[in-house]
């Protein structure tokens, strides 16, 4: 579908005025509330910077609308360690106007391709709250596999109960058997 297609851009210093929409109370919700003019500013230094690191170490997109040329949210991803791997997380918002229509899933399948093709590591994450059923069905529709409940701290320090998803993205883990190793087929 035409009105579903997005592509994801690179960012850059001109989308500081995305990264206000997104810290309206709507959008962070979830998120623990808008962040103050000093945090919002730091946090468009992180996203610049994660940008212009190599292409496996993470990395932040406008989210535009293929008909129209709108930037209509921002999804990225990260590395991180988590319980003893080192993975990737991902993040994502629409503003609210573009909401319901499948606009996150396929931003989410862009980001998922990028990663297959740039990151180094196996696994990509995501964390949404389990009081955020959106996300939540987000998650699902791009085929991630659900692990389960988890206090997950954020904003930094402050543990909220969220679902870990999971994506694999890397190439096939080798289980061990007895008689050697067998390929594992990656199942999402």
């Amino acid at each position: 579908m035409e009105e579903t297609r997005v592509r994801l851009e690179p960012w850059s210093a001109a989308d500081f005025p995305l990264l206000e929409r997104a810290n309206e109370p709507a959008m962070t919700e979830h998120l623990g509330g808008p962040e103050s003019a000093g945090k919002l500013r730091d946090r468009q230094h992180r996203y610049e910077a994660l940008s212009a690191r190599e292409p496996s170490a993470g990395r932040m997109f406008r989210v535009v609308l293929e008909a129209t040329g709108e930037s209509v949210g921002s999804i990225g991803f990260w590395e991180r360690e988590w319980q003893g791997e080192p993975v990737y997380e991902a993040g994502w918002g629409i503003l609210p106007e573009f909401q319901g229509r499948g606009l996150a899933v396929a931003a989410l399948a862009e980001l998922l391709a990028h990663v297959r093709a740039q990151g180094n590591r196996a696994h990509l994450h995501a964390f949404p709250g389990t009081d955020h059923p959106a996300s939540n069905a987000v998650c699902r529709r791009a085929g991630f596999e659900c692990l389960g409940e988890v206090d997950f701290e954020y904003p930094p320090g402050v543990p909220h109960p969220s679902l870990d998803w999971r994506h694999r993205v890397g190439p096939p883990v080798p289980v061990r058997r007895q008689g050697g190793p067998v390929p594992v087929t990656p199942s999402g």
